[in-house]
């Protein structure tokens, strides 16, 4: 090999490591920062009724209205992490929407300050669970469940023409009002999700989503949460859309969204006493009805901290 050429392959030699020496830190310290643990704290857990766990042991904080659990997700996921009692605020409340985020909220036994008082630049983690009461989701299943029991007890066919009256009586000349309420939940979040980066620049913010209430095969609800058949798939259609508009909404802002759907799949409100998340009208332990029970708390908790970890 000539000299000049052994001279410039030595130095593209030098140069390539050079490069790869660099590159390989530059890719080390880049893998380091991915896996380093992010703050933990202070935490600031907001949202409605399925964040707060009413009538699960034991209710705890003020005011007593906001019917928060000491098995709340939130209060599970916080010692899992490591944050210190000090660390964390559980500000959610049964009842809340999207604007009780920004307003106080008045409740049978108390007024809840405005929940976004409780961040601030130091926060560094917020879980956030709302939107079902922006659409009125429990009073579309009271409704549901009233046509369900008329449906069953007078029976397809000559009383009730149709198996979904309750989809009947939201989509109207092909305008699905519970649809429509749906888009407008998810132009207030995206607007809260503003104001909570404004309030907590430095904040991680994760969107959890409402596990499954129905079936996925349209029966075996029976007497524990009538619905005519066809209004199992039109609800469970329904809060699918709520889950899918509070994902996109929430990665639109740069939050992270927590899916409790597919975990709670085959534990819903119809599902085994014993391995359900959700519970019927009656409950059969100590929840509200059509809301997690401490099982299924747990369910969230655990969906929560495998995203977070």
């Amino acid at each position: 090999m000539a000299p000049h050429i052994r001279t410039v392959l030595v130095g593209v030699l030098v140069t390539c490591g050079t490069l790869a020496t660099v590159v390989g830190v530059a890719r080390n310290e880049h893998d380091q920062a991915q896996a380093a643990p992010a703050a933990k704290g202070p935490y600031v857990a907001l949202g409605d009724s399925y964040t707060a766990g009413p009538k699960i042991p034991g209710q705890t904080g003020t005011p007593a209205g906001c019917d928060r659990s000491d098995h709340n997700y939130p209060a599970l996921v916080a010692p899992r992490l490591g944050v210190k009692d000090t660390g964390f605020r559980d500000v959610s409340c049964s009842g809340a929407t999207t604007a009780d985020l920004t307003r106080p909220q008045l409740t049978e036994h108390g007024t809840n300050p405005p929940q976004l008082a409780a961040l601030s630049p130091r926060t560094r983690l917020i879980t956030l669970g709302i939107g079902g009461n922006d659409i009125g989701f429990g009073s579309v299943i009271k409704r549901c469940v009233t046509m369900g029991v008329a449906y069953q007890a007078l029976g397809s066919g000559r009383y009730v023409p149709e198996d979904a009256p309750c989809e009947r009586h939201y989509v109207d000349g092909g305008t699905d009002n519970v649809e429509r309420e749906i888009g407008a939940a998810g132009e207030r979040l995206a607007g809260a999700l503003t104001e909570i980066n404004r309030r907590a620049p430095r904040a991680r913010v994760y969107v959890v989503g409402y596990p499954a209430i129905l079936p996925t095969d349209g029966s075996g609800c029976g007497g524990v949460l009538p619905l005519a058949p066809g209004d199992i798939g039109y609800l469970r259609e329904k809060e699918q859309q709520l889950n899918g508009e509070l994902r996109e909404r929430a990665q639109a802002s740069g939050a992270v969204y927590v899916d409790t759907y597919g975990p709670s799949e085959g534990r819903d409100a119809c599902s085994d006493v014993a391995t359900r998340w959700i519970e019927p009208l009656v409950p059969s332990s100590p929840a509200a009805a059509v809301h997690p029970n401490a099982r299924g708390e747990r369910g969230m908790a655990d969906a929560v901290l495998g995203v977070l970890r």
